[in-house]
């Protein structure tokens, strides 16, 4: 399963001609989403006013919808207690909501889609993908 990180979903409705059509060649019910990559992007279309806001939340409802959403549960707050003290042990910590987004792509065994490479390559285990690699 690929699981999409925020910034994807985010360059997918900027229109990004990298994310696009890789998103659109995947069924959506093949993708899913962390519930922390959802509070994201909620988080940041609430912080517009609710004139662009309104339009934008119901685009990522319908985006979403047909998704698998992947809540955060008990063995992923594992897999992030383990990804934290890692990572501190090491002195390269990464930011928190990230530690949970790798964490829930760890419990569910599935590849990250993310352009945030440089943190999310920290993760031992880990798999992801960066779709503005050239094809």
């Amino acid at each position: 399963m690929l699981i999409l990180d925020s910034n994807t979903i985010s360059y997918y409705f900027r229109g990004d001609p990298l994310v696009v059509p890789r998103m659109q060649s995947l069924r959506p019910a093949d993708l899913g989403v962390p519930a922390i990559v959802e509070y994201e992007l909620r988080y940041g279309i609430l912080r517009m006013p609710p004139e662009a806001a309104n339009p934008r939340l119901t685009a990522l409802t319908v985006l979403l919808r047909p998704m698998q959403l992947l809540p955060f549960d008990s063995e992923c707050a594992a897999y992030a207690a383990r990804i934290r003290v890692e990572l501190e042990a090491v002195g390269t910590p990464i930011g928190p909501h990230d530690t949970l987004i790798a964490a829930t792509a760890l419990r569910y065994q599935a590849t990250l889609v993310t352009r945030n490479v440089r943190e999310f390559s920290r993760v031992q285990g880990l798999q992801w993908l960066n779709w503005h690699d050239v094809l």
